[in-house]
C-alpha cells in the first residue's frame, strides 16, 4: 500500500505545488498529485502548472490574502528552479 508520502515523491512536485494544482483545479491533493505527475511528462505540462500557480497567486492577490499570496510566490521560485524549461 502506497502511503501520501509515497505518492507525493512519486510526482515529482513538492506539497506546495501540489496544494497549489489542487486549489487551482478545485480537486482533492490525491487527485492532484496525479494530474501533476501526468503534467510534468507532457509538452507542455510544466508551462500549465506554472500558469495553474500564476493563476492561484493573481486570486489571492484579488482576494487581499497577502501571506498565502506570498507562500505561492515561493512555490513558484522553487517550481522555476527545479522545472527551467517551462
Amino acid at each position: 500500500m502506497l502511503t501520501r508520502e509515497d505518492c507525493l515523491a512519486l510526482c515529482e512536485l513538492t506539497e506546495g505545488e501540489v496544494a497549489a494544482i489542487a486549489e487551482h483545479e478545485h480537486v482533492p491533493e490525491m487527485i492532484a498529485m496525479e494530474m501533476g505527475q501526468y503534467l510534468c511528462h507532457t509538452p507542455d505540462g510544466e508551462a500549465r502548472i506554472e500558469r495553474m500557480i500564476i493563476d492561484d497567486i493573481r486570486d489571492a492577490r484579488s482576494h487581499g490574502n497577502i501571506a498565502h499570496m506570498a507562500k505561492l510566490v515561493g512555490v513558484l521560485r522553487h517550481f522555476i528552479e527545479i522545472h527551467p524549461h517551462t
